[in-house]
């Protein structure tokens, strides 16, 4: 066991500056991360035997995140616990003091037990791809848009030669100027919206805008075509997806009849936003809310403090809003965390402001890129909603219609969806989302929630648990850091 003032779980952007915020103020600090390296997934990159050249060429942003990869990884108060899968949070209190341990899973080989603890937990622990299923997604060759982008950028590699690129969202711009460059054919971008323009000019982020239109101007250099108001409906293939059927859709994304039009490709890359990842704030009980787009998010004060005394949150985890929104919020929690112990550190002017206006822009993006219920017309009932356990739509109908289920939580005992190896981050949304259609009703925050509330965060196997290091005199490997006070 080892002790700091403060662990982080999550080394992305808002891990990385919360560290920096903290360490300066003079708190010794874990950062702790599943990853190798340090960046998340905005900023995932290859071993360092592949360099930075190769088809997907430097981040956005690189040069900065270089600066804080740097200032953090070479800073004295900071332990940088790499290759660390969290699986469980929890805390003790007693008189005028609290404790959180975190207990992680070092290294996929020797899966050596840790346990970390401190008086003070920051969770950003980011987001994951939201995935919505059809006929055929199942077929090798058909991943998300998120999955696309980690293998340029943290293998140098394309996910196929001819890949389509559907979904909704400003993400699927990057992904298919990102693939085209690497030398891919992307035959075309489907996106399920038609965003208005004016609305997101109004949210006062004119860099994002000229961001978005230097996309473009690459899709049309590239010979990209872009399709708003059309989606990926049905894959097909053998053993691997060879076409796709595209369809125009309605203001409610239910296809249109006679627009269906089928394009040849070995690759498709999906996706509809994100979803954060709850798991560890809800071990603790941490409060929620309902974002703008309807996804459960950590709810934070101005301080981005928990409702839970001692656990603070940032990033994604408080709502998707990118990268610089993650900067700003682990930064500010960073601040805050040091100031709740006693310490004096020089707060930023203008960073508060500069998450009202970032968190401004999120919110427009979530009104113009909404998931609409039409999209629960295009599974039928023998396509595969979780395909961890090949649990069919089919088997989720005859869950509520017939078995008497009112819940996504009771439809996964009834029928194992969501019990597989992603433990429902591939299929939880849709889980929840056709388990309330097939009674009815639109899918509710709880419906959400009880999809993302877990025994362990992270699948564990029975040695791991034997083997878990228990409360103070037993054994278990302690990470090498700085201890607290140093």
């Amino acid at each position: 066991m080892s002790e700091y003032d403060l662990a982080v779980v999550g080394a992305g952007p808002a891990g990385l500056a919360a560290a920096r915020a903290a360490a300066d103020a003079g708190l010794c600090v874990a950062l702790i991360d599943a990853g190798a390296r340090t960046g998340g997934q905005y900023h995932r990159h290859p071993p360092e035997g592949l360099g930075r050249s190769g088809p997907a060429g430097p981040h956005h942003g690189w040069a900065a995140f270089a600066r804080l990869r740097d200032a953090v990884l070479s800073h004295p108060r900071v332990a940088h616990l790499a290759d660390h899968r969290v699986w469980l949070l929890s805390r003790a209190e007693g008189p005028g003091t609290r404790c959180f341990t975190v207990r992680a899973v070092r290294g996929e080989r020797e899966r050596t037990q840790v346990r970390v603890t401190a008086p003070a937990l920051l969770i950003a622990a980011g987001a994951h791809d939201r995935a919505l299923p059809f006929p055929g997604w199942d077929l090798p060759g058909v991943l998300t848009a998120g999955g696309a982008q980690a293998l340029l950028k943290g293998d140098r590699v394309t996910a196929g030669r001819r890949v389509v690129v559907g979904g909704t969202g400003p993400f699927l711009l990057p992904v298919a100027t990102a693939l085209a460059a690497a030398g891919a054919r992307v035959p075309g971008v489907y996106e399920a919206n038609r965003p208005d323009p004016a609305l997101l000019r109004l949210a006062g982020q004119p860099a994002k805008l000229l961001e978005a239109a230097g996309y473009g101007a690459a899709l049309l250099r590239h010979r990209v075509p872009y399709r708003p108001g059309h989606a990926v409906t049905a894959a097909h293939g053998g053993a691997a997806v060879e076409a796709v059927t595209v369809a125009r859709l309605d203001a409610r994304w239910r296809p249109l009849p006679g627009t269906e039009r089928t394009v040849e490709c070995d690759t498709v890359a999906v996706g509809y936003g994100f979803t954060p990842q709850l798991e560890l704030p809800l071990h603790l009980g941490c409060a929620t809310r309902r974002d703008t787009d309807g996804t459960p998010v950590v709810a934070v004060d101005a301080a981005q403090r928990t409702s839970v005394a001692g656990v603070y949150a940032a990033g994604e985890t408080t709502g998707v809003g990118g990268a610089q929104l993650a900067l700003v919020e682990g930064e500010l929690a960073g601040l805050a965390v040091a100031l709740d112990q006693g310490r004096r550190p020089g707060v930023p002017r203008g960073l508060a402001g500069r998450r009202a206006r970032l968190r401004g822009f999120a919110a427009a993006l979530h009104r113009a890129y909404p998931v609409r219920e039409g999209w629960t017309r295009w599974p039928r009932a023998d396509t595969l909603v979780c395909r961890c356990e090949e649990v069919p739509r089919g088997a989720l109908d005859e869950a509520v219609r017939e078995l008497g289920a009112t819940d996504a939580r009771t439809v996964k005992l009834m029928t194992r969806a969501g019990m597989g190896w992603c433990q429902g981050r591939v299929c939880g949304f849709a889980t929840a989302c056709l388990t309330a259609r097939a009674d009815g009703r639109p899918p509710g925050e709880a419906a959400h929630l009880g999809v993302a509330r877990r025994p362990f965060a992270q699948p564990v196997r029975l040695a791991d648990l034997a083997a878990a290091p228990g409360e103070d005199g037993e054994e278990g490997a302690e990470p090498a850091g700085p201890a607290a006070g140093s």
